[in-house]
């Protein structure tokens, strides 16, 4: 299974139609956490821009999702690339503390 991040740009301003959806986007996004596609969701500070790591067969499979997002409509410049490389702390063995 490969391995991509997808990034998109959000609005400028977040609207009432914008805001009710996220709720049942944070749960959507939680399910696929927990089904292991989603690895890592994560929205820049200042709420403009954010990046998701995702496994999928390939692309078309990783936008399939992305579109059943419940923000996708609100979402900007969405890209999808299929990384080659991936480290993370989140693999590795806990850190031995013998304490």
């Amino acid at each position: 299974m490969a391995r991509f991040v997808v990034s998109f740009r959000l609005p400028d301003a977040f609207d009432e139609d914008f805001i009710v959806l996220i709720p049942r986007h944070r749960a959507f996004i939680n399910r696929l956490i927990e089904d292991s596609i989603i690895e890592a969701n994560a929205i820049s500070a200042d709420r403009s821009r954010g990046w998701v790591t995702m496994n999928g067969q390939h692309t078309a499979a990783i936008k399939s999702i992305i579109e059943q997002f419940p923000l996708y409509h609100f979402l900007r410049e969405v890209e999808i690339d299929e990384l080659f490389i991936y480290d993370s702390t989140s693999g590795r063995f806990p850190r031995i503390s013998l304490n």
